[in-house]
């Protein structure tokens, strides 16, 4: 009788449109305000180690998190699927909140040197990899499947606000109070999502949903959910269709950027700009989604998005100035960032939801494991070839991504719920 009384009045708020449910709105201001933290985080993180070493030194410090969450992250999605997303992420920011706390006093009260903010790299990694599949496996606990596509471009803007907000905060603070000012503030925003995750009320699992996890070992659980995606008509080539989109991406789009803009003689300040319409034109994707809630023909749609944004990044090496790379660098953003949103909602509403931890680990894995490699490959390969082949190669292994997408028939028809 009780979990009947609970399905019955959860029933009303799972109708309700993401934009107007309490829950989601909730849960959106404490994604966003954690977001926003981590951006902060990263400045003062990247400000204190290069102040207490060499830049070499500063550079292992800020890429140490990256091996534990690379290792454990698969891990995590069992553990986020075993134990609820929203414990875990409760559980996550509470901890990353206390460390990043205790580092700031740390740094208040003496000059410790490197080894604090290494191990706070290390703990940051290492929840991270719990962290990253518990918030993806969120939404789909929160709203209906039909709201997810909404909660996608939702999820996209509070990114872009972070991102945004992020940098000038972090900034502020160092320039008023160091690093120990800006790792306080970075705390405070990361504090803020707890009491609103609390209010959160989670969606129960639909009954034929609830025996596949839990039942064995974390060893097992995880091998099933391998062979979950493995089997999947759907997911099976949107988890290849989206590595390669983010192996052809974040090559050209990061090191690649920069080392453009100096051939180029464009300067920071132009990079700046470049950066700048990138960022917009993936909030305009995301705003797209928030106002819609859906697109017809997702799959299809998704495929021609990320064949049409792989021509236009073999194109960004060869506009003639600033102005014409600032608009090409928007319509970069807007394809990237609705081939992303539409990828991303197709993965939250083909995945069972007791499944949804793992496979966002598998995601993220790809996505914050691997495409980061090919940013030293493709600043090496810049140097031995320049600018041009290198975008353009990229730009091929971006758009083997769509070609899959269009290939495959299953993911070609996939729709997003109504």
């Amino acid at each position: 009788m009780p979990s009947t009384l609970t399905a019955a009045a959860a029933a009303p708020v799972a109708e309700r449109p993401a934009h107007r449910d309490p829950d989601v709105l909730r849960w959106l201001a404490a994604y966003t305000a954690s977001m926003t933290g981590d951006s902060v985080y990263y400045i003062a993180l990247s400000w204190a180690a290069v102040q207490a070493g060499s830049p070499s030194q500063a550079g292992v410090v800020m890429a140490v998190s990256a091996l534990p969450r690379a290792l454990l992250m698969l891990g995590g999605g069992v553990i986020a699927d075993r134990l609820g997303p929203r414990r875990v992420v409760i559980g996550s920011d509470v901890v990353r909140c206390a460390a990043v706390l205790a580092v700031a006093a740390l740094l208040f009260l003496t000059t410790p040197g490197l080894w604090p903010l290494a191990l706070l790299g290390l703990l940051f990694g290492t929840v991270d990899a719990v962290f990253i599949p518990a918030v993806g496996a969120l939404p789909a606990r929160v709203t209906s499947r039909g709201q997810l596509a909404r909660v996608q471009g939702m999820r996209g803007l509070g990114i872009r606000f972070a991102s945004v907000a992020g940098g000038p905060l972090g900034g502020l603070a160092v320039a008023v109070g160091g690093a120990a000012a800006a790792f306080a503030l970075a705390g405070l925003l990361i504090a803020v999502s707890v009491p609103l995750l609390v209010f959160v009320r989670v969606r129960e699992l639909p009954a034929d949903d609830k025996g596949t996890s839990g039942k064995g070992t974390a060893w097992r659980d995880l091998v099933a959910g391998l062979g979950y995606i493995r089997r999947h008509r759907v997911l099976a080539p949107l988890m290849l269709a989206i590595a390669l989109g983010d192996l052809g991406f974040v090559g050209p789009l990061n090191v690649g950027l920069t080392l453009l803009a100096d051939e180029r003689g464009w300067g920071a300040s132009g990079m700046g700009w470049v950066l700048a319409g990138f960022g917009v034109g993936a909030g305009a994707a995301s705003l797209l989604l928030t106002v819609r809630g859906r697109l017809p023909h997702a799959g299809q749609v998704a495929g021609w998005a990320i064949l049409a944004g792989s021509v236009a990044i073999g194109a960004l090496a060869f506009v003639p100035g600033v102005l014409a790379a600032v608009g090409i660098a928007l319509l970069v953003g807007l394809l990237a960032g609705l081939s992303g949103a539409l990828c991303g909602a197709l993965l939250q509403t083909q995945a069972d939801a007791a499944c949804l931890g793992r496979v966002t680990a598998v995601s993220g894995l790809v996505s914050l494991g691997f495409a980061p490699l090919s940013m030293p490959l493709s600043a090496a390969a810049i140097g031995a070839w320049g600018t041009g082949p290198v975008f353009v190669v990229s730009a091929a292994v971006c758009g083997l991504g769509g070609v899959i997408a269009l290939g495959v028939p299953a993911l070609r028809r996939a729709e997003l719920p109504k």
